[in-house]
């Protein structure tokens, strides 16, 4: 298959074409290829000059395949078929893509919710293999998932040794910790930052273990790696000329489709690759997934597949190296570093410190519901401050998005409980997928957005903390936020570790809400005191405002 984008639009194609000349004249394509460190400024050089791996890992990466193919060989001999990546950000980002494309089941774990890491741990733990994946191997969920999981395999009477496998950089902690338990290692190119990481190892171990052909992925993505050099017929420098060009002149609220795609997935992983690498300096394109467009004059829409008037068609090898090259040419384009994240550990750090002030088991500091409606009690301070109820509280932040901005909903609970959907065991298709939608609190994105012109995003936390979470903060400061977590009523203690997950889960929550209103943005947390009924009482709200 051909990897190409196509501009259905004349304006955005005849821009698009003239900042890819200006690049092209430059010298930008050829230079990139080479590596070169200094396209970013000064500024940016150092941090460049160990970031640019990922430009010949369509080559370097198939030095990991024996290794891959014999930790393939061990798992399938142990009867191994419950595979788990324990993984943030790039970690598991692009192994959940690759997975799911390639029909392959892979349970992530990406999260500090105490219920979803028990589902994980309760399922097949006979069965299961665990890759722990970590670019700086100090990891705070990576590292608590790995606690967990070590207590339950031994627990169960199972040498963890005979099922972790860890994926780290060289030199990393976590390799220590591994060497020392004895787990299989694979070593991950250490000139690769992690969102850029798709066909390293952290993109192809887990994925290979859960069955996918990484080999053809590698294929694919050196297929296109040639044309990367060019100055003309070059799909990431049209790409990136193209996302550059158009935030540059105001539109830079990035929908992302993928209809009629045989890729399951990509805009996901795209979310995290462009809001990660561009949100700073107050500047950004930001992506929205899952959304319809309205028309608003700073939307950019790009489909992932053969359907839409700005398209990018290819296999998902090439799609990854595409759209990571495209977004090193968007980031020259804007004037930034699309290879630091200078605002993500802010919120990390706001979790640390709140966790060490409330020492082992003081209490966190929540404060106090500015009110209470049945099951869900609302905290912080509410735009106009006259809101008497929840529906009162969701008309004032949708009112309080600015004319440019957008709105984040970011929640802190499980991703799987709408798979407790309860339903007779002959329901239709569209009784499941009502009582799903009914459940599922991300439908409370779909249910605001009917209500306002101005894009809303949803991220799961602590995932989106690794990806959307840089562009809160570094980028344009238009967003509103609403935050939404849940009672734990049944915890998990982290061995060797004063907190447990629901306790961390909490910390990160009002330690990204800290940084968040610290930058004078509107944000409101959403306490669920019962979580299915909260969820059900917050829906109905929406459907109804």
């Amino acid at each position: 298959m051909n990897t190409s984008v196509t501009f259905g639009d004349d304006a955005v194609a005849a821009l698009a074409a003239e900042t890819a000349a200006k690049l092209a004249a430059e010298g930008v394509p050829a230079a990139l290829t080479a590596g070169r460190a200094d396209l970013w400024g000064p500024d940016a050089e150092q941090e460049a000059g160990i970031r640019l791996g990922w430009l010949t890992l369509p080559t370097t990466s198939r030095e990991l395949l024996p290794q891959i193919r014999e930790l393939v060989a061990t798992v399938r001999e142990r009867g191994l078929d419950h595979v788990v990546l324990a993984g943030m950000g790039g970690s598991s980002l692009a192994p959940e893509v690759i997975c799911a494309t390639a029909d392959v089941p892979l349970t992530v774990l990406d999260t500090t919710d105490p219920d979803q890491v028990r589902r994980a741990v309760a399922d097949r733990i006979d069965r299961t293999v665990v890759v722990v994946a970590s670019k700086s191997g100090g990891t705070i969920e990576t590292d608590s998932h790995r606690r967990v999981y070590e207590r339950a395999f031994r627990d169960a009477g199972i040498d963890p040794a005979e099922r972790i496998v860890v994926v780290t950089d060289p030199g990393s902690p976590l390799e220590a910790v591994a060497r020392e338990a004895g787990y299989p290692v694979v070593l991950a190119d250490p000139n690769v930052g992690g969102r850029y990481s798709a066909l390293s190892a952290f993109g192809l171990v887990p994925s290979a273990l859960a069955g996918a052909d990484v080999e053809k992925l590698l294929d694919d993505a050196a297929e296109v790696l040639p044309l990367l050099a060019a100055n003309e017929g070059n799909p990431g420098l049209e790409l990136g000329a193209a996302l550059g060009a158009q935030a540059l002149a105001g539109r830079d609220k990035l929908l992302l489709e993928d209809s009629l795609s045989d890729i399951n997935g990509l805009p996901d992983w795209i979310e995290q690759l462009i809001a990660e690498s561009t949100g700073k300096l107050g500047k950004g394109i930001l992506p929205v997934v899952n959304a319809d467009p309205n028309g608003a004059p700073d939307e950019f829409v790009v489909n992932i597949g053969p359907e839409g008037t700005t398209r990018v068609e290819g296999p998902l090898g090439a799609q990854f190296l595409v759209w990571e090259y495209a977004t090193a040419i968007a980031g020259r384009v804007l004037g930034i570093n699309p290879f630091d994240q200078p605002n993500v550990a802010e919120s990390k750090e706001n979790t640390s410190r709140i966790l060490a002030e409330a020492g082992d088991e003081g209490p966190l500091p929540t404060g106090a519901p500015v009110l209470v409606d049945g099951p869900v009690e609302v905290y912080g301070e509410v735009p106009g401050g006259k809101a008497k109820d929840l529906a009162g509280v969701l008309t004032a932040l949708l009112d309080a998005i600015p004319g440019d901005g957008y709105l984040a909903v970011m929640a802190y609970l499980d991703r799987w409980s709408a798979f407790d959907t309860p339903t007779g065991e002959d329901a239709s298709l569209d009784e499941l997928t009502e009582a799903w939608q009914a459940n599922d609190p991300a439908t409370l994105r779909a249910l605001l957005a009917v209500r306002t012109d101005r894009p809303i995003t949803f991220g799961w936390g602590p995932r989106f903390l690794h990806s959307t979470g840089q562009y809160h903060k570094g980028g344009p400061q238009n967003g509103v936020f609403l935050q939404v977590t849940g009672a734990v009523t049944d915890d998990i203690a982290v061995p060797g570790k004063p907190y447990t997950l629901g306790r961390l889960q909490l910390a990160q929550a009002l330690g990204d809400i800290r940084a968040l209103t610290g930058r004078g943005r509107p944000a409101v947390r959403l306490h669920l005191t019962d979580r299915a009924a909260g969820i059900a009482h917050l829906l109905a709200v929406a459907q109804e405002l």
